[in-house]
């Protein structure tokens, strides 16, 4: 008779539960969200969270650091041009960002402060350095890209308005409808993106080296 071993369930830590979290929400959305209800995904006491996470909210500081480590900071091209590296790190944290939409308004909530994210805010600084940037402009622009990236992906994020609502919309006999319709024929959600990004890399490069005063 084959031996079968029972299998077992994971052993609780912070990223399991981490992990856990974050696929409930993704199913069920953030509002709905609760420990209680985490703690049946776990199939264990809603308090076995407690022991690993001081509160919910420490709890979604742990969701947003397991979302960043999903971008694989170590494998973009740290060895490019600064733009490549810029566009490359915006574009990859966009798609992680919507591949989960419920937890968006998590990540951008609260600051990342995790091993992973100190190492990468210092080497995108480094990079951007090297490439003649002084370390408060270094600085400005990370955070400029992060904040046009997570702005774009909380957009996108936003649940689609009602059909009541919808119904709404101007007369197709108003010009400004025809003028929004005329405009929007052929543009897809959320490809206004890379010209948007491609336009601030374009003014930072434009910018760069110049003495600008600043309070």
């Amino acid at each position: 008779m084959p031996d079968r071993t029972p299998p077992t369930r994971p052993a609780l830590n912070r990223e399991y539960i981490a992990e856990v979290a974050l696929d409930l929400i993704d199913r069920i959305g953030l509002a709905t969200f609760s420990m209680r209800k985490l703690g049946a995904e776990l199939g264990a006491d809603p308090m076995a969270a407690y022991r690993h996470f001081a509160d919910q909210e420490d709890l979604y500081d742990g969701i947003a650091e397991l979302l960043f480590d999903r971008l694989d900071a170590d494998s973009l091209p740290w060895a490019t041009e600064w733009t490549e590296l810029a566009t490359a790190y915006c574009e990859r944290l966009r798609t992680t960002l919507l591949e989960h939409p419920q937890a968006v308004t998590v990540f951008a909530s609260r600051p990342v402060r995790s091993p992973a994210a100190i190492g990468t805010g210092n080497r995108m600084l480094e990079s951007l350095q090297a490439a003649g940037f002084g370390p408060a402009d270094a600085l400005r622009i990370t955070r400029c890209l992060r904040e046009y990236t997570i702005g774009h992906a909380l957009t996108m994020a936003v649940p689609t308005v009602d059909a009541r609502r919808r119904s709404r919309k101007p007369a197709p006999t108003d010009p400004a409808y025809n003028l929004l319709a005329e405009a929007a024929d052929g543009a897809t959600p959320g490809d206004h993106f890379d010209p948007g990004l491609q336009a601030m890399l374009n003014g930072f490069s434009a910018g760069r080296g110049r003495t600008r005063g600043r309070r």
